[in-house]
């Protein structure tokens, strides 16, 4: 990743709404939560919401997906994970450093987390 690339990522991160909305889609999963649903858990005007899920989207850190009359987000896991790297790449000299990051593990829960929706889907 390109470090114009991660600075775009983190201005649109940079507002307190953005990164509310992004969490939340981080901690809905690959199914996402469609907009009025969004709008609605932070007690934000639907325009409002609007305004910054395009932004998170013109970005790349979410993914829109049209469902009947419905758009649901998503977060783009392999932005968030190529900006995490970013950050992370030659930290502390290669020493673990970061311990709460280690303990949560999150690429691993992520992976299981997505299997077992695909697994479900299958059956």
């Amino acid at each position: 990743m390109e470090t114009l690339s991660a600075a775009e990522l983190l201005a649109a991160l940079g507002h307190e709404s953005r990164l509310s909305i992004y969490r939340l889609l981080v901690e809905a999963g690959p199914e996402g939560v469609n907009a009025s649903a969004i709008a609605e858990q932070l007690d934000l005007p639907a325009a409002t919401a609007s305004f910054h899920l395009s932004n998170l989207n013109r970005v790349g850190l979410i993914k829109p997906r049209q469902e009947s009359r419905f758009i649901f987000y998503a977060t783009d896991y392999s932005v968030m994970d190529e900006l995490l790297a970013f950050l992370t790449d030659k930290c502390c000299q290669g020493q673990s450093c970061l311990p709460k990051t280690e303990k949560v593990k999150t690429t691993e829960k992520r992976q299981k987390r997505v299997e077992a929706t695909y697994t479900s889907r299958g059956k």
